[in-house]
């Protein structure tokens, strides 16, 4: 266990401890979390690999499906092999600077998700409420103009962690009861007033998931009305298919997210280790699940999985 006597506004590195609780579990709860981070780079890869390779997908609903699919690799990497190798050969050193770059990246990802998650959202309004007008209304130039806020919104939000925790002197056991950095868990191990990442950690970021939810949530209502307003039940199922596998994504990532939150904030009675093991769960489910979505009720993906891999059987 590594200690220090002198407060240190630069701590050469933490140890991350992995469950506290579940230790003898660790290989056994390691074995599935590295396959489904198997899986979800495989699947992911592969999302990215046909969208950029085949024509027919350069349209705008694929290519937010490629951010989707990178940002959930940028999540996954970023946390699931430190964590194997916690589960494999117990606690393990991370310097600082190193911390507070998985840090970044953990939750530069989550914002990102929502943020695009938002994004698709918004291009199936337009899909099912003005089909004549996609093409005008979801120009290049629109793209482009909200890739560059997303990106900038996600950063914006997740930057200033850094400095809110750079700022602080630790002087306590750097020993994290965890499997990876986040902010405010290492916010926690400073001998000093954290209230404001407290504030900033859960106020700003959570405000701003949620005003994506709201967003969300009225697009498919708008969406909802104008599909039950069809004339034919053939195209009502149609305008349905289109959205479903973005409904099931939508859920796959939220639920967990608001679940989290009101276990810290009113579940009490769930232990520690409980937490960390479901954090751990929903950075590698959400990445390994959206692909598999995406390529069994996307027909267009589907199509191209199956020519990519069984090209003489669909000779």
């Amino acid at each position: 266990m590594a200690t220090v006597n002198l407060s240190s506004f630069n701590p050469s590195f933490f140890i991350l401890l992995g469950i506290p609780g579940l230790e003898h579990f660790h290989i056994w709860i390691g074995i599935p979390l590295f396959i489904m981070y198997l899986v979800a780079f495989a699947g992911n890869s592969i999302l990215l690999y046909l969208i950029f390779m085949e024509r027919s997908l350069h349209e705008p609903m694929f290519f937010f499906l490629s951010m989707l699919a990178a940002t959930d690799l940028i999540l996954c990497n970023t946390c699931v092999p430190k964590t194997f190798s916690i589960f494999c050969l117990g606690p393990q050193q991370i310097t600082f600077p190193a911390c507070l770059t998985q840090m970044f990246f953990l939750h530069f990802s989550f914002a990102m998700d929502s943020a695009i998650l938002l994004a698709m959202a918004f291009d199936r309004y337009v899909a099912i409420c003005f089909p004549l007008r996609y093409s005008t209304i979801l120009t290049h130039q629109i793209i482009n103009k909200i890739v560059v806020t997303i990106v900038s919104r996600s950063f914006c939000i997740i930057f200033p962690c850094v400095f809110l925790l750079k700022r602080l002197p630790f002087c306590r056991a750097l020993t994290v009861p965890h499997t990876y950095c986040e902010h405010i868990g290492i916010a926690r191990l400073a001998c000093a007033d954290i209230s404001i990442n407290i504030w900033y950690g859960f106020a700003v970021p959570i405000m701003t998931v949620m005003s994506d939810l709201i967003l969300i949530g009225i697009s498919y209502t708008v969406i909802l009305c104008a599909v039950f307003k069809l004339p034919s039940w053939d195209a009502r199922q149609k305008a349905l298919s289109t959205c479903g596998s973005h409904v099931c994504v939508i859920l796959i990532f939220y639920t967990p997210a608001i679940f989290s939150v009101l276990a810290h904030r009113f579940g009490h009675n769930i232990s520690y280790s409980f937490h960390i093991l479901f954090a751990n769960l929903y950075v590698a489910i959400p990445p390994a699940i959206n692909p598999i979505i995406y390529g069994v009720k996307t027909k267009k993906i589907r199509d191209k999985i199956n020519l990519l891999f069984f090209p003489k059987a669909n000779q």
